[in-house]
């Protein structure tokens, strides 16, 4: 059984940075491509926001790019999300999963695992 667990949301001002860990276990997420997803405030549509392949290939959505950094630490089997300069429109719910959707040209069609409870994000102006 496939777990995953988000931790480090918070609270930061517009402009401030946060680091988000996905603490894998029943997987070795350098095995396969994983992905970070954000369900804005506004809605109820996951989106996705950054992936990285198991051959360490990323591709981000062009409202992260230049900002935000996803990397993994295969000893911890943990998939990380450094957010810098962090906007109010970056608020939302995120969570580790493996890609599926349309990310630029990309189309990711895999079988997600079993969702966490993700880690909330709030970026007040």
């Amino acid at each position: 059984q496939v777990q995953l667990v988000e931790s480090g949301g918070g609270s930061v001002q517009a402009g401030g940075s946060l680091r988000l860990s996905c603490a894998a276990s029943g997987r070795y997420l350098s095995d396969i491509a994983m992905a970070w997803y954000r369900r804005p405030v506004s809605g109820d549509q996951l989106e996705l926001v950054a992936v990285l392949t198991h051959t360490d290939l990323t591709n981000y959505a062009d409202s992260v790019k230049g900002r935000f950094t996803i990397s993994r630490d295969d000893a911890k089997n943990t998939l990380y999300l450094q957010m810098n300069d962090l906007k109010p429109e970056d608020t939302g719910i995120y969570f580790c999963n493996k890609p599926k959707g349309r990310l630029g040209t990309t189309l990711y069609a895999n079988r997600v695992d079993p969702w966490g409870q993700g880690a909330q994000v709030t970026v007040s102006a």
